[in-house]
């Protein structure tokens, strides 16, 4: 989510002194900075679309999509950059909030970028895989015109029609034709009132008179329509109101989430999954964190009997994972519950793995099931460019953990170059969290780490 105005302040409610106790889930994503989360549901996975802050951001430098799937909640795999506002021929910079959304087999990324003029627009690209490739199907954008032209939601109602909404600091939308890529009906606006969103708290300000910012995202529960939106004034806290509709009339309910987590923006994003509701949203929690450097987060949502939100303040996340991790298949690097400096790339020889920043950086893998009969070997596809002596260790259930096995990382001399290291475990069985933990004397990039496997 982008913020538009120049001026700006952070609060910071937000403790992160329990963030790195390798309890903790949230933020979900450590190797790189991310924002604005735009979760999607797809065949029993959830597909997590982010934006991406450039480290050592000092404004909104943001250049890629993100894409992240789990099936259970606690572990993300990372699937890197899968669109850039480069991918658009007619776009010169800026890749801010996204939503991806499934219609019949193909995917629909909407995006908002800034043309070659400086105009503000949406813009959409499409694939046939939720992980893409995506291409611009129009050359142009699909909605432009005002400064206001970011942050789309886009949603797809029982009845089969579409709509898009978008905008800061007023709230606009459109029906999208069948073939999600065009409109033939007029763009409007919902009226920016109190009764719809609230009266703004501590500023008198014309151009703002609601707690409507920005960031808008639209949900439907038990026919009951819920816009959540970014609400100011800033720093921005989570707000939603309610409607019979998904164009309103809309009735402001009150705070979702208040104005906590080192970060002067928000932005919302809930899906259903697994029985539950999840909430997802934005912070500057991980170290180096503050309103250009972001990490998403995500916990349940709770709600009342009549249909209201019970308000959440951000917490340490969700502990408990849907599903076990199975040690037996190969299993990708960048699968990741929690990590210390560890940061994700991406190359043409092995498609995303990670990298070890410094000496003890580790990576933990929650909730793996081996089978009773247990496993007795190790194997994992890893490479160094240094010639002192760097190791992984794998161990159980904590960076102190029963220590299964080290592992000599060979010199291979790049991370387009990689070779199979293996080892005798003593048995282990059971349900057990596995940490890989990175040893080397180099300053920087100490190791290199592709993917992991279990067997017998």
């Amino acid at each position: 989510m982008m913020n538009l105005k120049n001026r700006f302040f952070i609060i910071s409610f937000l403790s992160i002194s329990l963030l790195y106790n390798g309890f903790s889930q949230n933020p979900i994503i450590q190797t790189n900075y991310t924002a604005d989360p735009a979760p999607m549901e797809y065949n029993g996975k959830v597909y997590l679309y982010t934006s991406h802050d450039e480290d050592n951001s000092t404004w909104f430098t943001m250049d890629d999509w993100r894409l992240y799937t789990t099936e259970d909640m606690v572990n993300w795999t990372d699937h890197g950059a899968i669109l850039s506002y480069k991918d658009f021929d007619w776009a010169k910079k800026n890749a801010w909030a996204p939503q991806c959304i499934e219609r019949d087999g193909k995917f629909y990324m909407y995006v908002p970028v800034t043309d070659r003029e400086g105009k503000n627009g949406i813009g959409v690209a499409v694939a046939n895989s939720p992980y893409g490739p995506f291409i611009d199907p129009l050359g142009k954008s699909l909605i432009q015109g005002r400064l206001a032209d970011i942050d789309p939601t886009v949603f797809i109602d029982d009845d089969g029609q579409a709509y898009i909404l978008w905008g800061n600091p007023i709230c606009y939308y459109v029906k999208l034709n069948e073939d999600m890529i065009s409109y033939d009906d007029e763009i409007k606006s919902f009226p920016n009132t109190i009764e719809a969103f609230g009266k703004r708290e501590g500023e008198e300000n014309p151009r703002r008179p609601t707690t409507y910012e920005e960031g808008p995202w639209l949900y439907k529960r038990n026919n009951l329509y819920y816009l959540f939106f970014a609400a100011g004034p800033i720093s921005e806290h989570i707000g939603y109101s309610t409607g019979n509709s998904p164009t309103g009339p809309w009735t402001y309910q009150g705070k979702v989430m208040p104005t906590q987590g080192r970060s002067f923006t928000n932005h919302p994003g809930v899906i259903d999954y697994k029985g539950k509701t999840y909430f997802f949203y934005h912070n500057g929690a991980l170290p180096g964190g503050n309103g250009f450097n972001r990490s998403v987060c995500v916990q349940e949502l709770q709600f009342n009997k009549d249909g209201t939100i019970v308000q959440m303040d951000m917490t340490n996340g969700i502990e408990k994972a849907l599903s076990t991790v199975n040690p037996y298949l190969k299993n990708e690097a960048e699968t990741i519950a929690w990590s210390e400096h560890v940061k994700s790339m991406k190359n043409d020889a092995v498609g995303v793995f990670i990298t070890a920043m410094e000496n003890d950086a580790y990576t933990m893998v929650k909730n793996v099931g081996f089978r009773k009969d247990g496993a007795t070997k190790f194997k994992a596809r890893v490479g160094t460019t240094h010639n002192s002596d760097v190791s992984m260790e794998v161990r159980l259930d904590g960076i102190n953990g029963k220590l299964l096995t080290t592992l000599k990382v060979p010199l291979t001399g790049g991370n387009d170059r990689w070779e199979l290291v293996s080892a005798e475990i003593e048995k282990v069985s059971g349900k057990h969290d596995v940490y890989f933990i990175f040893k080397g004397k180099a300053a920087t990039k100490i190791m290199f780490f592709d993917y992991w496997m279990f067997s017998k």
